[in-house]
């Protein structure tokens, strides 16, 4: 019998990732509150944040596989999350114009009938071109940057001021699509039956 997978976000990003590669899953948002200031590793942090968004919905179910999953930016040493305003997605745009920044996602799957468990990290560098304040003000008009780790959606507008991409594209979408693959293959858990 087909095991059930379950999404623990609300994510229209990840929905759709996880649409494209044909994957058969239910959505059931997560309630845990991440916490980016943790006193951490950058690959630590985001395979604690993955894991606890996992590990809520996991709790209040009794059978499936949930997959829990936590995307953040790093920049320097400073982790970047979403911005909390148009002036903060500014400031943000401003810092990463013309830079190379990390992209972090924790993953976590739990398969809560078999008793296993999966973290793992990806890691992703993206290198943004230099942005003059006409772009970053019309990129701000188009409410895109709000609500996106970084203040830019690659998958939107923001796929303009990107150079260069080092390593997973999915995973700057949000859901590292060949980690997720490879994890799930580690629980026996076969997306083409």
């Amino acid at each position: 019998m087909k095991q059930q997978i379950i999404l623990a976000s609300s994510s229209p990003r990840r929905k759709e990732l996880l649409k494209q590669i044909g994957l058969d899953f239910k959505i059931m948002p997560s309630d845990y509150e991440e916490d980016m200031t943790m006193k951490m590793s950058h690959k630590k942090l985001a395979k604690v944040l993955a894991y606890g968004k996992a590990k809520d919905v996991a709790d209040k179910i009794k059978i499936g596989v949930v997959i829990g999953t936590d995307t953040f930016l790093v920049f320097g040493d400073k982790r970047i999350g979403k911005p909390k305003d148009k002036k903060d997605a500014k400031k943000t745009l401003s810092l990463l114009s013309g830079k190379t920044l990390r992209i972090y996602s924790g993953i976590a799957i739990i398969d809560i009938k078999n008793n296993k468990e999966i973290t793992d990290v990806e890691i992703t560098k993206v290198k943004f071109k230099k942005l003059n304040k006409k772009e970053i003000d019309g990129y701000i008009k188009t409410k895109e940057p709000l609500g996106k780790a970084g203040a830019f959606g690659i998958q939107g507008i923001g796929a303009v001021f990107i150079e260069k991409i080092d390593g997973c594209y999915s995973n700057v979408v949000g859901l590292p699509l060949f980690n997720l693959y490879k994890n799930l293959n580690k629980l026996n858990i076969d997306i083409f039956s």
